[in-house]
């Protein structure tokens, strides 16, 4: 996760895609009553990196390295030229970890009914915001490594937060403190953060005032290993399961050649952008490109049919794709796995949402009037971005107003009785066939960007205790059942505890549950649930589908299954799956699109089957055979050729992320 997705996991500011981060850093502890009852809080750590050993000397010289340092860059405030009095030792917790605490002057002292903010501090006078920030943030990235840094950042953003509120700033103040923070560590321009920041007002002012949570708290609930958070009760719990025995698991086998199959189509990741215009600028400055302005000397324009940079999917490309799909395929049915709008987070309302939640509706029914469609919401489905408040946020601030729009719209291909659980937290499950049962979960409710949750995150909306009671029930008629959601369980912006839980509940239900469809990162890919007790035999699956949208150096894709089909006694597993894709360059240049073949599961992997075992082994494969990763690199990309070459730590990441669906647990790797 990259510093801009930090910020916004605690603001939160949701702009770009999220990848996982691994190490610990130590950060002062400072509770809300703490902070109220000292008369001397403003103090600000620059934590130390761990070293390896116990070389007392070691440590000193490098805390004066950082006392050289800092003292270098502090010498630029407005001061009696006594850099000594910013600067004192102070260990933190009790990790004896080194540190530097920053004690300003008494110009700028706290106390318990006048608390001077840290954002006053960074931002008050002179060049000090704008050289020692970049200075301190150019030197700290290259002391610590990436997951530090982003721990470093959300609990200084954290920090400056809460002493906002201790303050007793209003709100204007509050926001436009957040938003100077927004651009000074990089988020985006001013013009981008004075939009961004304000579209979360409600719901920092709700969730900051319910909270008890300290920094180290709330940024260990977002990142915990990371933020080397202690075991907090408050972010474990556990479901119940019933009582009623896990049934023998039978080893899947392939069906008779001859046996009925289904073609189903996913499509993920539409992020529909009403505003892109061939010809604008492709590489602006702004998180969403392609919309306004000429491309300079050397930059790239828009092509017609997108481009591979910061751009979303232009309309014209979507009905070309959708009316080459309608005329070329037949499906049995269609998922629709969330993400609808484009990626400016920062210009987006709750009648923009809908707006376009019917324009896509329209578009599926239109060229798939007969078709059944089963959905799942996105993160960037509400408005703002990744904000899902659970039901016991009522009235203006709840989210009954995109619920209710979503089973209203829904309606057109599921049955009624669903629509209570829409509702309530945009769940439902369908017996799509007899014996073979589908459930749309709301994986928002695991994302750690979505900051109600931080009010309380056990089992939100209760919809595992719905899963259980539905997967309970459909093991009892012998149904086979598929899985959809957008956040795929294993990443690590998903909660530790929620991910955990969900983990426990396939493991329960393997023989119940044969597949899982999932989207949200845009790439091609999957995850490979493990046995808790048999720790090393894979027991289930879940596929990670490309995205429609070419968002960050990707071509526009979609895929397709072959299932198992309708007959007595089907395992209903997927069989195969073919990936397709535009090739953007090719579209641009010759003006004419085509939707091509990427690739088959089976044929390019050279695999008998695609259970849960076969998955694995191709893992095992991919350690040792380079010809076999560098084809599931190829191919995670859409088959863009990228800047970079992956290493063999970009190898390891890659490959252990196959093997974690259960998020931040990398045992299996």
């Amino acid at each position: 996760m990259k510093l801009k997705e930090s910020l916004m996991c605690v603001l939160p500011m949701l702009i770009l895609i999220d990848v996982a981060i691994p190490k610990p850093l130590t950060f002062e502890l400072r509770s809300r009553d703490a902070l109220l009852q000292d008369t001397n809080v403003n103090k600000f750590h620059l934590p130390v990196r761990r070293f390896s050993h116990s070389s007392q000397s070691g440590t000193e010289n490098h805390q004066k390295e950082i006392v050289k340092y800092v003292q270098t860059s502090f010498d630029v405030l407005p001061t009696d030229g006594a850099t000594n009095k910013y600067l004192q030792h102070s260990p933190v917790g009790t990790d004896n970890f080194p540190s530097i605490a920053y004690s300003p002057g008494n110009d700028v002292q706290a106390t318990s009914s006048n608390v001077k903010l840290l954002s006053e501090i960074l931002f008050r006078k002179s060049s000090f915001g704008s050289f020692v920030i970049d200075r301190l943030k150019k030197w700290l990235k290259g002391l610590l490594n990436v997951s530090e840094w982003e721990c470093f950042v959300c609990k200084a953003a954290i920090g400056v937060i809460q002493r906002l509120f201790l303050a007793g700033k209003s709100e204007s103040e509050i926001m436009d403190q957040l938003i100077k923070l927004c651009v000074t560590v990089g988020v985006a321009d001013n013009r981008i953060c004075t939009l961004l920041v304000p579209e979360f007002k409600d719901e920092i002012f709700t969730v900051f005032d319910k909270i008890a949570l300290d920094p180290h708290e709330v940024c260990g609930v977002a990142f915990r290993k990371e933020c080397a958070l202690p075991y907090h009760p408050l972010h474990m719990w556990n479901i119940t399961l019933p009582d009623t025995p896990k049934p023998p698991v039978v080893e899947p086998i392939l069906p008779p050649v001859s046996a009925p199959k289904m073609r189903v189509l996913q499509i993920s990741d539409i992020h529909l952008d009403p505003l892109y215009k061939e010809g604008s600028n492709a590489a602006c400055s702004e998180p969403l490109c392609c919309r306004t302005g000429t491309p300079g000397i050397g930059q790239s324009a828009a092509g017609k049919w997108g481009d591979h940079g910061n751009c979303d999917t232009p309309l014209e490309t979507l009905e070309n794709l959708f009316q080459h799909l309608s005329t070329n395929e037949k499906f049995d049915y269609i998922l629709w796995t969330g993400d609808m709008p484009p990626h400016d987070v920062w210009n987006q309302s709750r009648d923009g949402q809908l707006k376009l939640l019917q324009q896509l509706t329209d578009i599926f029914l239109k060229y798939f009037p007969k078709t059944p469609i089963y959905s799942a919401i996105g993160n960037h489905d509400s408005a703002p971005v990744g904000s899902f408040p659970p039901p016991f946020i009522t009235g203006n601030l709840s989210i009954s107003w995109l619920y209710n729009a979503l089973a209203a719209n829904w309606e057109h291909w599921i049955p009624k009785d669903t629509f209570s659980d829409i509702q309530k937290g945009s769940y439902y499950t369908v017996l799509v066939k007899p014996g073979f049962r589908i459930v749309s979960l709301n994986t928002n409710y695991c994302n750690v960007m979505n900051m109600w949750l931080l009010i309380n995150m056990t089992d939100p909306a209760d919809e595992l205790e719905w899963l259980i009671g539905v997967l309970q029930a459909a093991e009892d008629k012998h149904e086979k059942v598929h899985i959809i959601g957008h956040i795929p369980p294993g990443i690590n912006i998903c909660f530790m505890a929620w991910s955990s839980n969900y983990h426990t509940i396939i493991n329960r239900y393997e023989s119940t549950v044969v597949a899982q469809f999932f989207g949200h990162t845009h790439k091609d890919s999957f995850e490979i649930f493990y046995d808790a007790k048999e720790t090393t035999r894979p027991i289930n699956v879940a596929y990670i589908s490309p995205s429609v949208t070419p968002y960050k150096s990707t071509n526009p894709g979609y895929r397709i299954y072959t299932i198992d089909g309708d007959y007595e006694n089907s395992s209903r597993m997927v069989l195969d799956h073919e990936n397709y894709i535009l090739n953007l360059t090719d579209a641009n240049l010759s003006g004419t699109p085509k939707w091509q073949r990427e690739y088959s599961a089976k044929s390019a992997y050279n695999m008998t089957s695609l259970f849960p075992t076969d998955w694995n082994n191709l893992v095992k494969q991919m350690k040792t055979a380079d010809q076999i990763f560098n084809s599931y690199y190829k191919y995670y990309f859409k088959s863009q050729p990228q800047s970079t070459q992956c290493d063999p730590e970009c190898k390891k990441t890659m490959i252990c992320a196959l093997q974690t669906a259960r998020a931040q647990d990398t045992s299996h790797c």
